[in-house]
């Protein structure tokens, strides 16, 4: 059976990729910081629970030994900051906590991952991203920019893995969590809950390699319409973020 982790794994976006690659047959292990939260999602999926905050390189030594080899990893832990303040107003230690946990955080988890799945030559990394990377209008610095980071930080992973690991990166949409609890309007465009976990579950499947490297959208990109359009999307750069002018 193949086996993947998922990060952030105990509630919202992550819960839900662990309970749709579950029911794809997966024998996954569900990690967070937050043990009683994880141990409930692996319960109810047939899974194992491992406590693990992504920031900290001892936690992930300790938890990725513990998990042995795998054949995807799921960097979904992510955290941001109140908007109820400027970002000259926060602790600088409160606004880096978002980079140690969003950049940082998915670098340590993929080091973790990597040798192995490069001496077994097998294996996937994906990693969740947010539309807050390229999107106008933010007005907070610190989680559009550690997305900004984690979007480039995918693709050029993918670049320096190309043939050997398909390393991809994806937007959930607007999707209503503990996190974006307060943040948006009841009547924002919010997106269904079911898609993010949808699409990474047909990436694991490993017939959609080819878009690795690719910023792709859960609510708006077609992974079969991409990927039957791939030579164009490779002849003219599309789903990327790129500066035109």
């Amino acid at each position: 059976m193949a086996r993947a982790l998922v990060t952030g794994g105990g509630r919202g976006i992550g819960a839900g990729i662990a309970r749709a690659l579950a029911a794809d047959g997966w024998d996954v292990t569900v990690a967070a910081r937050s043990l009683d939260q994880v141990e409930g999602v692996a319960a109810e999926i047939g899974g194992t629970a491992l406590a693990l905050d992504v920031a900290d390189p001892a936690s992930v030594e300790h938890a990725f030994a513990e998990a042995g080899e795998l054949d995807l990893l799921v960097a979904n832990a992510g955290t941001t900051v109140a908007a109820d303040r400027s970002s000259w107003e926060l602790d600088p230690s409160e606004w880096w906590r978002v980079f140690e946990v969003n950049v940082r955080g998915v670098h340590l988890c993929c080091r973790a991952v990597i040798p192995g799945m490069l001496s077994r030559r097998s294996g996937r990394i994906m990693i969740t991203a947010s539309g807050a990377a390229y999107l106008p209008g933010g007005t907070t610095t610190a989680y559009p920019a550690s997305k900004a980071a984690v979007c480039r930080y995918g693709e050029t992973l993918a670049n320096e893995l190309a043939g050997q690991i398909p390393v991809f990166f994806f937007s959930p949409g607007l999707v209503r969590t503990d996190m974006t609890a307060g943040s948006f309007p009841d009547d924002a465009p919010w997106t269904p809950p079911e898609l993010a976990p949808r699409l990474v579950a047909k990436l694991a499947t490993g017939h959609y390699d080819a878009l690795a490297g690719r910023y792709l959208h859960a609510e708006h990109d077609d992974v079969d319409d991409l990927l039957s359009r791939i030579d164009d999307i490779r002849a003219h750069d599309l789903n990327a973020i790129r500066l035109q002018r």
